[in-house]
């Protein structure tokens, strides 16, 4: 027999309440440091053994000296769940998993013997994990912020890109100086009130890169996260925290925002999956803007499944047509290092076989003239969200960051507008070239991560956003999945569709782009 109980909110099973309210006795006693409650409730035979990482003790005897010489008791920790399996009528396993005020798990594994004077403890390992990792996150809990209701998303752990409003948090923006200026806020951002009355539970906030102005996952202030998949590589951003937890296991989901591939190129440099919405899809209440004509809410997960859970609970009902073409612009693989295109024409040629893939120029020659129109309008709107703080705080941001912020500052009113012209005439042509049925396939980056010591990743940040801007100009969906380069480093294929047909993009990912890789 099993019983599952949560910390917060015993749920007693009649069966096993003696032994349950004896554990919570236990842990109260631990808690406090209480070693005579400790004593007795461990068995008192020879036999006892308790143990961790750097010792065994064997027998009461030696476990209670050893509680005697604990000046301070047991590190505080919170109990986040807890499993009881029956082995016989009078003898029972539990297995409590805890985490520390730092994000550090762990797990306490107890054997209980039913005796004449109640349940006690005959057998008890403890293991702990190492701490969180303080470059991919902010602030962890057990969880941080726990599901207000319960439906497809229950049992769902989300990372949160530290953009979001959190109830009782404040926003940091992966900045230190915006975090202690930012005020506390009242209330969830909507996309995580949405994901918590699903079921999901927040772990924690997760970094970003400074202001979300950046792709490459770097941030001078709190250190740049690992990539789990290409130790050597950086993680890609500006959604870092969220992707690295999700691509190292510690979470489902990462809830981050996608202005001009935030979400699409982490995923892409650490093989997991990223999706980006349509524009005005999935509301941006309580999230700090970049540039407001391209910001979205979206998400990243290591399979589909998971991802379209994540998604369904966000997007309202929409049309069930779905893709039936895909049309590939081999003008746009000139901005892919060859081992990227190399890949992406082996993966393309698979999705070939299954559906109707048609090449042809979709941009009209084009591109270059409305990437140079996206930039000087992202740039344009982040100067208005951001420039008053800058101005007040000019070293907030750093480096590659500062530069981008000087040169929006120069960017004119009259010279956003003439960029706007620019990007709903791109949006007519491409409307034009892509119907509802149809979607562009291409690579999500122009390279696989780079290594963290190339210094500037500048060049393949420039290529990549040829790439990504074409989905963020036009206000399109788009899917990032999981594949192989040609050195085995890991790099994304992209589907982009019609805008409204979230859906359609969701359900040909999972139909055509879930790879074995």
């Amino acid at each position: 027999m099993s019983t599952r109980v949560e910390s917060s909110v015993p749920v007693i099973d009649d069966a096993n309440s003696a032994l349950i309210q004896a554990f919570w006795r236990y842990e109260a006693a631990l808690m406090a440091n209480d070693v005579a409650a400790l004593d007795d409730l461990f068995w008192n035979d020879e036999k006892t053994v308790r143990a961790d990482h750097s010792a065994v003790l064997l027998g009461h005897d030696a476990i209670a000296r050893f509680r005697a010489a604990r000046n301070q008791g047991a590190p505080p920790r919170t109990v986040t769940d807890v499993h009881v399996r029956d082995i016989t009528d009078d003898a029972a396993v539990i297995l409590a998993q805890t985490c520390r005020p730092t994000g550090a798990r762990g797990l306490q594994t107890q054997v209980w013997r039913r005796t004449d004077e109640g349940w006690k403890v005959a057998y008890a390992h403890v293991s702990a994990s190492a701490p969180r990792d303080a470059t991919v996150w902010r602030k962890v809990g057990a969880p941080l912020v726990a599901a207000t209701g319960s439906g497809p998303l229950t049992g769902t752990s989300v990372a949160v890109k530290d953009l979001f409003a959190l109830a009782g948090e404040s926003i940091g923006g992966g900045t230190p100086h915006h975090l202690e200026h930012a005020p506390i806020e009242p209330a969830h951002a909507a996309a995580v009130d949405r994901l918590l009355a699903c079921g999901a539970t927040i772990t924690g906030i997760a970094h970003t890169d400074e202001l979300a102005y950046s792709l490459g996952g770097v941030n001078p202030h709190y250190g740049t996260p690992p990539n789990p998949a290409a130790p050597k590589r950086i993680p890609g951003g500006s959604s870092s925290g969220p992707a690295v937890a999700v691509s190292s296991g510690e979470v489902d989901l990462g809830l981050g925002t996608d202005t001009a591939g935030s979400i699409r190129v982490p995923a892409s440099y650490q093989g997991i999956w990223g999706f980006r919405p349509s524009h005005g899809t999935i509301d941006t209440a309580g999230v700090l803007p970049l540039a407001p004509s391209f910001d979205t809410v979206g998400l990243l997960a290591r399979d589909i499944d998971t991802l379209t859970r994540g998604a369904d609970a966000l997007l309202a009902p929409q049309s069930p047509e779905d893709i039936t073409a895909v049309v590939i612009d081999p003008t746009l693989l000139g901005y892919a290092e060859p081992e990227v295109a190399q890949s992406f024409w082996a993966y393309a040629r698979r999705i070939g076989a299954k559906i109707p893939v048609a090449h042809r120029d979709i941009t009209g020659g084009h591109l270059e003239q409305w990437f140079l129109a996206f930039r000087t309008v992202q740039a344009h709107e982040a100067w208005q969200v951001h420039g008053q703080f800058l101005s007040e705080h000019p070293d907030a941001v750093t480096s590659d960051v500062a530069q981008r912020f000087r040169s929006a500052a120069e960017v004119t009113d009259r010279q956003a507008e003439d960029a706007r012209a620019v990007l709903r005439t791109a949006r007519d042509h491409l409307a034009t070239h892509l119907g509802a049925s149809s979607a562009l396939l291409l690579p999500t980056a122009s390279s696989a991560a780079p290594l963290r010591t190339s210094g500037s990743v500048e060049r393949a940040r420039t290529a990549t956003l040829h790439l990504t801007c074409l989905a963020s100009l036009s206000g399109r969906p788009a899917l990032s999945a999981p594949c192989l380069s040609a050195d085995a480093a890991p790099v994304g294929i992209s589907v982009v569709g019609a805008v409204g047909c979230d859906g359609a993009v969701l359900r040909f990912g999972k139909e055509h782009l879930a790879f074995d890789v």
